[in-house]
């Protein structure tokens, strides 16, 4: 519209005397009865100034165009997750810089049902493109394959849906990766073996199912040396977490050498646990995310070590890609990005993303 009117204005500003209908047909060629060197100046030399004028006002519209107003759904699985808080504050602050964004927050509150509700009324709004991470892979399915049928683009971020063809593009972490740095550091702490206790993801997350396979490729293979004592999921969740580790304390005769948890908050409730029996200082208890508390708890030597796999990072780059999509119609370079996760200790702290977040 901003284009149009300019445009307009610049052609009504050309004055309709100097451009008869037969030179504008014929390339401005003088018509009968004109002084052919002085009109044909005149005219010639108004053409170029309109042209000029036309330029130079149409530079800042066209600018102007290409950071036209998008509104983009950003779509978290739990925003009581401080992981997930995390991503969506970094996603929120990168539409801003990017600028001209209204973003409509959706938190699916660890319920597939509500998720698929918010992404249906995000079609229906007419959204430009949804960046989400799910809560369940599965169970969202068909809500991302409508969202994808309405020609939305969709980028996942941390979380995959590799069941649904179609999705623009992923960002996240090398979850399988992620799994095995965390059982090869139990092998480097370890080096002649060790009896580890495993708290799992949530059930139907691409996070929950790499890690765990990751954590089963590092160990595995050594398996007459790294035996798993106990293995059961604890959602992701912290109490749960607490309660699991207290239970399967309970019923061993020996407590385990090492436990690894698949995210930090089932790490901290298991912190939890081993205190109340005095363990902390005989269990090396490894987590997953690098959260500011569980940093400072590998600062304080409560927790042995964390996964660091760049959220913020993640988000960032997801907006990006589906923004540049939207706006100016680029592919990113490449349909999945998967960052390598690191192993955080005491000895590399300052390889924590949030480490300034540190109190």
């Amino acid at each position: 519209m901003r284009e149009a009117c300019i445009l307009s204005f610049c052609i009504i500003c050309i004055e309709p005397k100097q451009i008869s209908q037969r030179s504008w047909g014929r390339g401005f060629v003088r018509d009968r009865g004109t002084n052919q060197g002085g009109d044909m100046n005149m005219r010639s030399t108004s053409l170029v100034t309109t042209l000029a004028v036309l330029g130079t006002l149409l530079t800042p519209a066209l600018s102007w165009a290409g950071d036209k107003p998008l509104t983009i759904m950003l779509s978290s699985p739990d925003l009581a997750f401080p992981f997930s808080v995390h991503i969506m504050k970094e996603m929120q602050d990168e539409a801003a810089k990017l600028g001209n964004i209204n973003v409509v927050v959706s938190d699916g509150q660890r319920n597939s049902s509500k998720q698929s509700a918010d992404i249906e009324a995000a079609i229906a709004k007419g959204v430009d493109g949804i960046v989400i991470s799910p809560n369940d892979s599965a169970a969202l399915a068909p809500a991302i394959q409508e969202a994808i049928d309405a020609k939305i683009p969709v980028v996942t971020v941390d979380r995959s849906i590799d069941s649904v063809k179609g999705i623009f593009a992923h960002v996240g972490a090398d979850n399988v990766k992620g799994g095995e740095v965390q059982g090869q550091l139990i092998i480097k702490l370890f080096p002649g073996g060790a009896r580890v206790m495993n708290l799992q993801g949530q059930p139907g997350t691409s996070a929950a199912i790499d890690r765990n396979k990751g954590l089963h490729n590092a160990l595995d293979p050594l398996a007459a040396k790294y035996k798993f004592v106990f293995e059961d999921t604890a959602g992701f969740d912290r109490a749960k977490g607490l309660s699991m580790t207290e239970s399967a304390l309970a019923s061993m005769a020996t407590p385990p050498d090492a436990i690894a948890a698949a995210n930090d908050d089932m790490a901290l409730g298991a912190l939890e646990a081993l205190k109340a029996r005095d363990l902390t200082d005989k269990v090396k208890l490894i987590g997953f995310d690098a959260l500011p508390e569980s940093l400072g708890k590998v600062r304080d030597g409560a927790m042995t070590g964390t996964i660091e796999q760049m959220p913020g990072k993640q988000g960032r780059q997801a907006v990006d890609i589906l923004v540049a999509f939207v706006r100016d119609g680029k592919a990113p370079e490449k349909k999945i990005t998967l960052l390598t996760p690191i192993a955080v200790t005491k000895d590399n702290l300052d390889a924590g993303e949030r480490l300034g977040e540190l109190k």
